[in-house]
C-alpha cells in the first residue's frame, strides 16, 4: 500500500469515441471547485491505485457541495478501482443510499483498515463506535484524532460532528472555527458552521447567514451554494429572499432535484400551494436514488399548510402503499418516514384512527430494520422510537398513565447507551 498525501489533483479528462465538448467541460467546471474542496485535506489518503486517488477525491469534492448520491458513485469507483481501500469503503458508507449499504461498507473498511494510514483508522473506528451509539468513545477518538493530526482541518470537522451530536454545541462550533483558521476557504467548514448556528442552540440566524453567504461567495456558480444561503434566509423568514436564493441555484442546474424541493419549501409558506406541488412533482420526476420517495411527503405537508390534513394523510399512505414499485434502494425507509409523518399530522389534529394505523404499521417495520442492523444499540433505539411515538400519542389522547408506563421503558432502552441525543 502506498500512502500519499491529499494534494490537489484535476481528474483525467478522457474523450472517449462517442465523448462530447460539453461533458468535458461539466467536468472541467467541477474540478474548479477543488481549491475549496477535495484539495484540503492534510492526513494520508491511503491506496495503490492512482484512480482510486482520483475518484475518491472527486468524491470528496461533491460531498463538500452536498452532492451525495454523485459523491457514492465516485467513491464506488475508488474501491472498484482498488478493493482494499479502506478509507473510500468508509465514505461509500457515509454516503450509502440503504442501510445494508451502509452496514456493509463500514465493514469493508473495518476488514481493510490495517493497511489503512492512522487517521483513516480513527475515522472508521469513530464511525464504528457511532453505529454502536457509543457517543463518548466516539467523542475520545476524535480528540486523539485531532491531537495526532492538529493541522488537519478535516480531523477538526470529525470532531465537530462528534461533539454535535453529543449537543457540546460551543466544543462544535469551536472545532469548526479551528477547521477555519487552518483552511478559511474550505467550503465545507463555512457550511458546517452556518448550519450549526441554523438548528443547534443557542441559534443564530445571523452568523448562519453570514457563513453561508462566505461559502456562495466562494462558489457562486454551485447550485448548492445558494440553497445554503437560502437555508438561512428562510430561517430568518425572509422568504422571498430565500425563494430568489433557491431560483439562482435552480438557474444553474434546472434538473437539480433538492433546488426544486426547496422552491417547492418556500413556496408552501408563502401560501402559493399550487406552486410549490409543481415544485415538489419536479423534484420527485428528477430525483435519483431515494429522492423520488423520499420527496413525496413534502408533497404532502402542503395539505396540511392548507389546512386539509386528512388529504396529506391519504397522500402518505398511498405513498406507503406503491413505494416498493417505484424502485429506490431503501424502501423500507422511505415507509418508515412517510408514516411517522402519519403519526405525527394525525395525532396533531386529533385523528386517533389515522395514527393508530400507522403505528400498527410502522412498528414492525422499524423493528425489521433493527433486525437487519444486527447492532444491539440500534435495536434499542428502535424500541425506543416505537415506546416515544406510542406514549407521545397515548399522553395527546389523555392517557398519562400509559405515556408514563412508555417513558419509563425508553429509559430503561437507552440506558446501556448513555446517549444524551438520544436521551
Amino acid at each position: 500500500m502506498r500512502s500519499v498525501d491529499h494534494v490537489p489533483v484535476r481528474a483525467a479528462l478522457v474523450l472517449a469515441l462517442c465523448g462530447s465538448y460539453s461533458g468535458l467541460a461539466a467536468q472541467a467546471s467541477r474540478s474548479a471547485l477543488d481549491p475549496i474542496t477535495s484539495a484540503v485535506m492534510k492526513h494520508p489518503i491511503t491506496t495503490s491505485s492512482s484512480v482510486a486517488r482520483d475518484h475518491f477525491l472527486q468524491g470528496q469534492r461533491e460531498f463538500d457541495l452536498a452532492r451525495f448520491i454523485d459523491a457514492n458513485v465516485h467513491f464506488k469507483e475508488a474501491v472498484a478501482a482498488d478493493p482494499s481501500f479502506a478509507f473510500g469503503y468508509l465514505n461509500v458508507a457515509f454516503t450509502a443510499n440503504s442501510l445494508e449499504e451502509f452496514k456493509r461498507n463500514l465493514a469493508l473498511a473495518e476488514q481493510y483498515a490495517a493497511g489503512a494510514s492512522e487517521a483513516e483508522r480513527l475515522q472508521i473506528q469513530m464511525a464504528r463506535k457511532g453505529f454502536d451509539n457509543d457517543l463518548a468513545g466516539q467523542l475520545a477518538l476524535g480528540k486523539q484524532l485531532v491531537e495526532r493530526y492538529s493541522d488537519s482541518p478535516r480531523a477538526w470537522l470529525a470532531l465537530a460532528g462528534v461533539e454535535g451530536a453529543l449537543n457540546k454545541n460551543d466544543e462544535a462550533r469551536a472545532s469548526m472555527a479551528k477547521a477555519l483558521e487552518l483552511a478559511p476557504r474550505l467550503f465545507a467548514a463555512h457550511t458546517a458552521l452556518g448550519t450549526s448556528y441554523l438548528f443547534a442552540e443557542p441559534r443564530d440566524f445571523t452568523k448562519a447567514l453570514e457563513h453561508m453567504q462566505a461559502g456562495e461567495a466562494l462558489a457562486p456558480d454551485e447550485p448548492n451554494a445558494h440553497m445554503f444561503v437560502g437555508d438561512a434566509y428562510r430561517a430568518q423568514r425572509n422568504l422571498e429572499k430565500a425563494r430568489d436564493e433557491y431560483l439562482r441555484g435552480h438557474d444553474l442546474n434546472s434538473r437539480d432535484a433538492i433546488l426544486l424541493v426547496k422552491l417547492g419549501h418556500a413556496n408552501t409558506f408563502l401560501g402559493d400551494y399550487a406552486t410549490a406541488r409543481a415544485n415538489y412533482d419536479s423534484a420527485m420526476a428528477f430525483g435519483r436514488a431515494n429522492e423520488k420517495a423520499a420527496y413525496a411527503p413534502f408533497r404532502a405537508y402542503v395539505s396540511v399548510y392548507a389546512g386539509e390534513p386528512r388529504a396529506a394523510i391519504d397522500e402518505l399512505n398511498k405513498l406507503v402503499a406503491s413505494v416498493d414499485g417505484m424502485g429506490v434502494p431503501d424502501p423500507k425507509a422511505n415507509k418508515v418516514a412517510a408514516l411517522t409523518n402519519v403519526v405525527v399530522i394525525a395525532t396533531h389534529t386529533g385523528n386517533r384512527a389515522a395514527a393508530e394505523q400507522a403505528l400498527k404499521q410502522l412498528e414492525p417495520l422499524l423493528l425489521q430494520q433493527a433486525d437487519e442492523a444486527e447492532n444491539p444499540a440500534f435495536k434499542r433505539g428502535q424500541q425506543a422510537q416505537i415506546a416515544y411515538l406510542e406514549g407521545w400519542t397515548a399522553a395527546r389522547r389523555g392517557d398519562y398513565a400509559s405515556a408514563q408506563k412508555q417513558a419509563d421503558r425508553i429509559t430503561q432502552l437507552l440506558a446501556p447507551d448513555a446517549n444524551p441525543r438520544k436521551l
